[in-house]
């Protein structure tokens, strides 16, 4: 039997993260969120601060220069940019990890990425912006002034970089196998369900 995979995807600020890693532990699951930017980095030589952000966020909040910017970089790459590179290294360790062991993923269009596997679990985290500003304050650190607007423009370039690797829309229910409002159910019983579906399911 191939190891049970769950994929995250979700908001900035809805909690995501924090339940994915909780997902993981009450299963005994393998983890990758940093991680997985940590074995990004063996593999491609790219800066671990490129990593996190290009690996998942368009540069550009605006579609049109996004793809702009790869077609120039591309001109003096044989047809490929530096994030389309980013993108097939990260694929290829997001496909290799999913075939080795039981794993919780997050981010990085993982979703996607594992498509065709049949032990695979996706789910899509979303919370109002409220929560999400609450929780980007008190746990994430970040600062107040505009907050709400770095929110927004976070989702918006990870919206951009999921439909231009994936010609998907992000966040839109029938790309997954599982939504959850975070702000509704809270952390711990988002991760309760994920794990009942877990165990329903495979």
């Amino acid at each position: 039997m191939e190891a049970q995979i769950i994929t995250i995807s979700r908001e900035y600020g809805s909690g995501g993260r924090i339940i994915g890693e909780l997902v993981a532990e009450k299963l005994g699951y393998a983890f990758y969120d940093k991680e997985l930017v940590d074995e990004i980095f063996k593999k491609s030589g790219f800066a671990k601060e490129f990593i996190a952000e290009g690996g998942e966020y368009a540069f550009s909040k605006n579609n049109f220069l996004f793809n702009l910017g790869n077609a120039r970089l591309s001109e003096y790459d044989f047809g490929y940019s530096i994030s389309d590179r980013l993108y097939t290294i990260q694929q290829n360790i997001i496909k290799d990890i999913a075939n080795k062991k039981p794993c919780v993923i997050v981010g990085r269009n993982a979703d996607y990425v594992l498509k065709d596997k049949k032990n695979c679990l996706n789910v899509f985290i979303h919370c109002d912006i409220k929560t999400r500003i609450d929780r980007a304050i008190n746990d994430y650190g970040e600062e107040t002034k505009k907050i709400e607007k770095k929110l927004r423009d976070k989702d918006e370039k990870r919206k951009i970089y999921y439909k231009n690797y994936t010609d998907r829309i992000w966040g839109m229910s029938k790309n997954y196998n599982l939504c959850l409002d975070s702000g509704y159910y809270g952390i711990e019983r988002c991760a309760n369900i994920i794990i009942e579906n877990i165990n329903r399911h495979f």
